[in-house]
């Protein structure tokens, strides 16, 4: 899949067929649209183009009311989500900067300056809420207007559902931010999952369990860790979970993971108050030796909710606290052979 930042790119495809959206958590129903995207794209003989936008929008507005409150929840880190549009077989995605400019433009210039000059779309699918331009004024009787005029198809999908229930991106924040992993997953098509590459920490968990166990990694962690930058992505998910790590060979590594800000920690860390996914492996890879996950690319995937995040008033409670989680993680995945 080809990644264009904005529209002034040379290796932009002449025309597509494209669909326009936020594509949080690449779920059921975005799968579904974007097996159809495809089919449209062949029968036209172009490429299958998604364009979507960075900030996500309720970020953007979120940022000028200065009420962060009203930024969601992401399901998807941004590498995430198009990792997923990859996978579901797009050709080219189209990451829109959402701004000051483009949330004021009118619908009419929308179509003009994006879709038809900039894009040269041959066909249009939208999904049955969508909404364009300032003040969210055009929808699809708009846009289904001005392709007859203008000489590209639109086409609109209705909501998906499984088992009864509309597949949304809000059900899975929903699911996620209870602790419903197997609904989430029901929803997603997969395990939710969250990759990026291993950083250095500051090495605590190796230290944490050095009295227990007479060694000093005892609580290896993998660490991914997120932007600081304002109205940075902000999980669905949070707490302690059973994962499963892949990416460090080829067999997943069964671990427990603490997705979060880790208030046990002095505020004043150098983490303070930033999103990490800490991963302690319960099989560590000795092949790896104690330095060779560092720079790789994993992908963790989250089974099955613990508990939320805990504050630990030292570190040896916090150590207990890791030590039992730990248990709980083996226990869970004993229970499943």
């Amino acid at each position: 899949m080809r990644i264009f930042r904005g529209l002034h790119h040379p290796g932009i495809a002449a025309g597509c067929a494209l669909t326009i959206g936020n594509f949080d958590g690449v779920h059921r129903g975005h799968q579904a649209m974007l097996a159809l995207l495809r089919n449209e794209a062949a029968h036209r003989g172009v490429p299958s183009c998604v364009m979507t936008f960075e900030p996500h929008p309720r970020d953007y507005f979120a940022s000028v009311l200065g009420k962060p409150d009203l930024a969601p929840a992401r399901i998807a880190t941004f590498r995430d989500k198009l990792q997923e549009l990859a996978r579901c077989g797009v050709d080219q995605a189209i990451v829109m900067p959402f701004n000051a400019a483009l949330a004021s433009q009118l619908p009419q210039a929308f179509i003009d300056d994006v879709l038809v000059r900039g894009l040269g779309v041959r066909y249009v699918l939208v999904g049955d809420d969508f909404r364009f331009g300032a003040k969210r004024a055009g929808d699809y009787a708009m846009l289904d207007a001005a392709g007859a005029r203008l000489g590209f198809d639109v086409a609109r999908m209705q909501s998906y559902e499984v088992h009864g229930l509309r597949v949304s991106s809000s059900a899975v924040r929903e699911a996620l931010a209870e602790g419903r992993l197997d609904d989430a997953a029901a929803l997603l098509g997969r395990p939710y999952s969250i990759s990026g590459h291993v950083v250095h920490g500051r090495k605590l968990g190796r230290a944490l369990a050095e009295s227990a166990e007479g060694r000093g990694d005892g609580f290896r962690t993998l660490n991914l860790r997120f932007s600081r930058r304002a109205n940075a992505w902000r999980p669905a998910a949070s707490g302690i979970f059973v994962v499963e790590v892949h990416g460090l060979g080829d067999a997943p590594i069964p671990g427990v993971a603490n997705l979060g800000v880790r208030p046990s920690l002095d505020p004043h860390d150098v983490n303070g108050g930033r999103v990490l996914l800490e991963t302690h492996c319960l099989a560590w890879p000795e092949r790896l030796g104690p330095e060779g996950a560092y720079g790789k690319i994993i992908r963790v995937d989250l089974l099955h909710k613990l508990h939320d995040e805990l504050r630990y008033h030292s570190l040896a409670a916090l150590t207990e606290g890791i030590a039992r989680d730990r248990a709980a993680a083996r226990a869970w995945f004993d229970a499943r052979i």
